[in-house]
């Protein structure tokens, strides 16, 4: 058969007869022979891979996104590579700029630098952003706000009115739209004071240091950035001999592995990293290959719905 055909039976099955794809798949098994994905990507202009930058791959949170990230990928037939800005912004521009030479397209996971530069670094590249929103850029974000108003309602049910708030890293948009979600659901209902303690690095000393501020200034309950901080301030209030929660309520954000592994169980927002990561490759990958009905540019972010899940952390205060 001319080379053509050939190529045409591996490439695009759909467009030769069955009887001639059936030889030249039966010679290709024969001979072992596989297509090489570097010279395919020479032909077609595409490398079929994307980059993916997440703040943190410790955090279990994040591993959940790359886990989900890559499976939607291998199922659209690219690769992906990943890398950690190590929760530092000033990382972000110098990994994206290598990931732009060697990817189709990117993912952004919770990003932590400002808008600007977020549209700087990424150029013309198609771009989605996971848990993040920047205006002009498609993104798949959680409803935090939400979220936030859900743990305020649950404590407060519970007799709770002095809250306290370990917030996450200054630069974490979904931490400051979960504090901001505090403290409308606070306001609105009027008798929740919110003791907000500052802001923590988001891991486990972050939140053990939280602790003892949370029981220093008087509060029945404390709210952590996420779960691995929640974690923290668990373990902490154990060293000191506070009991979670007889003496002290503990909720977390994410509903990650750690979640159900402390004792006691953290009550904590379930955010579906899952579905943020396969969301993020579905609109990538229709950017890329020009598919109609995805997401533009200008589009507003799709949010996904989150669920507060109670359980051992949290209960009625001792007064």
């Amino acid at each position: 058969m001319s080379v053509s055909t050939v190529s045409r039976a591996l490439a695009s099955p759909d467009q030769v007869a069955r009887a001639t794809r059936e030889r030249v798949q039966a010679a290709a098994a024969e001979l072992g022979y596989s297509p090489n994905p570097v010279a395919r990507s020479l032909r077609i202009g595409r490398t079929s891979t994307i980059g993916l930058v997440v703040p943190d791959l410790e955090n279990p949170f994040f591993t959940a996104i790359v886990k989900a990230v890559e499976a939607r990928a291998r199922a659209a037939g690219y690769s992906v590579i990943v890398t950690d800005s190590e929760e530092e912004p000033e990382n972000e521009p110098g990994l994206v700029a290598v990931l732009r030479r060697r990817t189709d397209g990117l993912v952004l996971a919770s990003s932590r630098s400002d808008d600007d530069t977020v549209r700087a670094m990424v150029g013309d590249t198609p771009t989605v952003l996971a848990n993040r929103y920047v205006p002009g850029l498609p993104a798949v974000t959680a409803d935090d706000a939400d979220g936030a108003a859900q743990v305020v309602a649950h404590l407060r049910a519970l007799g709770h009115r002095r809250i306290a708030v370990a917030a996450g890293p200054v630069a974490s948009r979904s931490g400051r739209q979960r504090v901001l979600g505090l403290r409308a659901a606070a306001e609105r209902l009027g008798d929740v004071e919110l003791v907000e303690l500052g802001s923590f690095p988001p891991y486990y000393s972050g939140g053990a240091a939280a602790a003892d501020l949370a029981v220093a200034c008087g509060a029945s309950a404390v709210v952590a950035h996420n779960d691995v901080m929640a974690a923290g301030i668990l373990g902490r209030a154990r060293d000191r001999g506070v009991h979670v929660p007889r003496d002290l309520s503990v909720v977390g954000f994410d509903d990650s592995t750690v979640a159900t592994l402390l004792s006691p169980a953290l009550t904590t927002v379930r955010v579906s990293n899952t579905r943020l990561g396969r969301r993020a490759v579905d609109i990538l990958t229709g950017a890329i290959e020009g598919r109609p009905h995805t997401a533009g540019p200008g589009a507003p972010p799709h949010i996904l719905a989150v669920e507060l899940v109670i359980r051992a952390s949290t209960a009625e205060p001792r007064s």
